[in-house]
């Protein structure tokens, strides 16, 4: 993909020019106004504002990118919410102090009148070396405003030392009829997490639970309605229909409170923390989770060593998972677009370079590819075979997408966790109460 930075740099002057105006245009229309002044540092700098774990990815790039043209990438690292709100309000006023922003994937969609198209660099070669739902979610509209730099989805993880153990397969098989192996479907994994619930030191106490059930966050109850087959989470955007009280929805929510009496109490609390927390510590013999966990495990953990991964469960609908990724998008007012624009397609060209890093994510279907076989890298297949189903769909591209997660989606999961809950009642409520932020 040599080309890609100097075909960039053939057009964009003349693209870049009409389209960033006409896109300064639309985000004046939301209060912005005035010049964008010149970003943190000279000429031979750009400033790069992402989230914690995101340093990380793109530092060896950014120091690749210094070597090669002489540019100084300055990374300056936010927490979460401060990396969101530090973006809303310089694009919003129209003079934003950065040159490039790494953007969760649910923030395209409401940051992008503020946004540069990066249409350029969307080539065919391009596109063909990203999953599906990466080049879906990284247009808004009719314009490409983000190129993915990492992407992660849940996986299953898995206690070898417990799906390994001979005694534990002949019980399994036994009792279940089939062979104990790492679940593939929402039956084998409600049959492993039940049979992996047990008193395991005589004192009368569950000490190992099959698996989790988190109510504190949604995307995995999201995975879970891609799997019962559903093609439009929550709302279908296009048409602005709220679907959330479908039948999909609402099997993907009986199946999910379905194992709770194979998880740890207190769901309506459990968030990814406390999930990872009760893996390493032990305390689980299956989870789904992301997967660039598989390269945090602690090393004083009991599992460090029991550790597998396969591909996310499937329901009626098949395997699915949530994509989680990241891009690099380029501000419209910003005053240095054309070298902030080089630096997204090096960060695409050179994409494999994050793969060695701390969280090990990568964007490209090549740079995964990369690493077959490796040693510290069995969570790549998994990753892969997750992106790639058909059934793993982006979040739906609305703006108010995070304002449903927090007041609604989120709500529905903590009391659909609950004992006795009426997940048609839930959902029903959930649906007034997402047509009334939409419309």
């Amino acid at each position: 993909m040599k080309t890609l930075r100097t075909q960039a740099s053939r057009t964009r002057r003349v693209a870049i020019a009409a389209a960033g105006t006409a896109a300064v245009v639309a985000l004046s229309g939301c209060g912005a106004g005035g010049a964008a002044p010149e970003s943190e540092g000279g000429a031979d700098t750009l400033t790069v504002v992402v989230e914690g774990g995101g340093k990380a990815e793109l530092q060896p790039i950014a120091d690749l990118y210094k070597e090669e043209t002489g540019t100084e990438v300055t990374l300056v690292e936010l927490p979460y919410a401060g990396l969101y709100d530090r973006i809303s309000s310089e694009l919003q006023s129209g003079s934003p102090s950065f040159d490039v922003a790494a953007l969760d994937a649910i923030w395209l969609t409401s940051f992008a009148p503020g946004l540069a198209p990066l249409d350029d660099l969307f080539t065919e070669d391009v596109q063909a070396d990203l999953f599906d739902g990466l080049v879906t979610e990284a247009k808004a509209g009719e314009s490409f405003v983000g190129m993915p730099v990492w992407t992660n989805s849940e996986v299953l993880f898995y206690r070898t030392d417990l799906f390994e153990d001979e005694q534990n397969k002949a019980d399994f098989e036994a009792e279940y009829g089939y062979p104990l192996a790492a679940p593939t479907t929402w039956e084998q994994y409600a049959d492993a997490a039940e049979f992996f619930t047990r008193d395991t030191d005589g004192d009368g106490e569950i000490d190992l639970y099959g698996t989790d059930v988190k109510g504190a966050v949604e995307t995995e109850w999201l995975a879970t309605v891609s799997q019962a087959g559903e093609e439009h989470m929550i709302l279908d955007a296009e048409t602005g229909e709220v679907t959330i009280d479908n039948a999909a929805h609402k099997e993907a929510l009986d199946y999910y409170v379905s194992l709770l009496p194979y998880a740890p109490s207190g769901a309506a609390q459990l968030d990814w923390a406390g999930s990872q927390n009760l893996f390493y510590q032990g305390n689980l013999a299956m989870m789904r989770f992301w997967g660039h966990a598989y390269r945090q495990t602690p090393a004083d953990s009991p599992v460090k060593d029991a550790i597998g991964v396969a591909p996310m469960i499937g329901g009626p609908g098949g395997v699915a998972g949530v994509p989680g990724a990241w891009y690099l998008s380029v501000p419209a007012a910003g005053r240095k677009q054309e070298a902030a624009k080089d630096f997204v397609g090096f960060a695409y060209e050179h994409n494999d370079l994050a793969a060695d890093t701390s969280l090990g994510l990568v964007a490209r279907k090549s740079a995964f590819e990369s690493k077959a076989g490796e040693e510290g890298f069995e969570n790549y297949t998994a990753l892969v075979d997750t992106l790639e189903a058909p059934q793993t769909l982006p979040r739906p591209a609305t703006a108010e997408w995070q304002e449903i997660v927090d007041s609604v989606l989120i709500p529905t999961l903590q009391k659909a966790v609950e004992p006795g809950a009426d997940t048609a009642a839930l959902l029903a409520a959930a649906k007034s109460q997402i047509e009334a932020i939409v419309q």
